[in-house]
């Protein structure tokens, strides 16, 4: 009984993971859908003014107030990436990351995901310095929007195809993390990151010590992101930090036997998912998704940076996965999941173009407020990108997947 009953919890947690992320995707999509109409509609101004309202506090000499439209990129993702965080950590110490030949497949293949599409867009824009910034725009997969596309599959969707796509997308944040601390950094104070690190560093010894306090974490937490914030790095990669310092252990120093002993890891992992699914995603498609389509042409989504883009999603995510699943297969080093074929995987590679939440965040970095008509190219090649390959993974995997009645979802 004690084997079978970790085995079963953890089937019923990928049960309710599906099921969220997948409700999640679909309000993502009407976030944006909605974004779209109010920027195209006589409420345009009303859309632009509730973006750039001003929000925030003041408490004796210190105050903080930014634009409705910052708090959702850099305080409300940061929510976001704490919740990346965890599940990155809770698949590496006890999930589809901890053992190396279930690893190896995603890993693999999320790596060529990122590769391809980055390359493309670089022979597209390479005469471009500053359109080559947004160079890795194209190189994430939305996993909410994804899984949501593969919700309207219904049960023919296989579960190992599912757990792929998760497993992938996953590695595919976590590279996009890796990228924005590397790429998207600038002019760094030294004090403010000492103080970062001081307040991390205390967060290490509390779990060392044992500390399950979510409370402490989350203070420490919160000021790291100010010292971040404050130091020139992108203060989102505080979450990412705070995150990976929640103990995946509980009270009793093992595992849970029932929910209620959850880890604290897991406790938090639960309460922020239905938050950030229906809330801060979709709020974040909503601020960010409102391109204008007034006085632009159809020749303006064949420009080099929208098709940098859009190719790189539409293409390069496909050819990138594809092709490495392929080369690992040939080898024998890996084995696709059971229940996925050739044309499965191709599915499951289109899917991965849409890249939509991290995408519109990585162009957010690369040209922000200095140059709006870039990062307004960069969100027509997205949301190009990510509508047809959508369109066409769904398309696709309706008619190769084999409706039936016994595929887990």
């Amino acid at each position: 009984m004690s084997r079978i009953r970790p085995v079963n919890r953890a089937l019923q947690l990928l049960r309710e993971f599906f099921r969220l992320q997948a409700a999640g995707g679909i309000v993502l999509m009407l976030a944006a859908a909605l974004a779209l109409l109010l920027a195209n509609s006589r409420w345009h101004d009303a859309y632009e003014a509730f973006r750039h309202f001003p929000l925030g506090f003041s408490v004796g000499g210190f105050a903080m107030v930014e634009s409705a439209e910052w708090w959702i990129n850099d305080a409300l993702m940061a929510v976001f990436f704490l919740l990346v965080a965890l599940e990155i950590k809770r698949e590496a110490l006890s999930g589809q990351l901890s053992r190396f030949d279930q690893m190896l497949l995603p890993v693999l293949c999320a790596a060529g995901g990122v590769a391809v599409p980055a390359l493309l867009f670089t022979a597209i824009n390479h005469g471009d310095a500053v359109a080559m910034r947004g160079w890795a725009v194209p190189t994430a997969t939305d996993i909410a929007f994804a899984l949501g596309v593969l919700a309207l599959l219904g049960p023919r969707v296989p579960l190992g195809m599912k757990l792929l796509l998760s497993t992938i997308a996953v590695v595919d944040d976590l590279i996009a993390i890796l990228i924005i601390a590397v790429f998207y950094s600038h002019d760094l104070a030294m004090h403010w990151l000492a103080w970062a690190g001081a307040s991390v560093g205390l967060m290490l010894l509390l779990n060392w010590r044992g500390v399950a306090s979510l409370a402490v974490y989350l203070i420490l937490g919160a000021a790291t992101w100010y010292f971040v914030l404050k130091s020139g790095v992108h203060a989102t990669l505080a979450g990412v930090v705070t995150g990976l310092m929640f103990p995946l252990r509980n009270r009793n120093g093992g595992e849970a036997a029932s929910p209620s002993e959850n880890s604290p890891l897991e406790q938090l992992e639960h309460a922020l998912h239905p938050w950030v699914a229906y809330a801060i995603l979709p709020l974040f498609a909503f601020a960010n998704a409102g391109l204008s389509l007034r006085g632009m042409q159809a020749g303006d989504a064949l420009a080099p940076l929208p098709l940098g883009v859009a190719l790189g999603l539409l293409l390069g995510k496909p050819v990138g996965i594809v092709g490495t699943a392929l080369l690992t297969r040939a080898s024998g080093i890996a084995r696709l999941p059971d229940g996925m074929d050739l044309k499965a995987l191709l599915g499951l590679g289109v899917l991965c173009g849409i890249g939509f939440t991290m995408s519109l965040f990585v162009a957010n970095l690369a040209y922000g407020a200095s140059h709006p008509q870039l990062g307004e190219a960069a969100v027509l090649g997205i949301l190009g990108g990510s509508t047809v390959s959508a369109a066409l993974g769904w398309l696709w995997l309706r008619l190769v997947l084999k409706p039936t009645t016994t595929a887990n979802g």
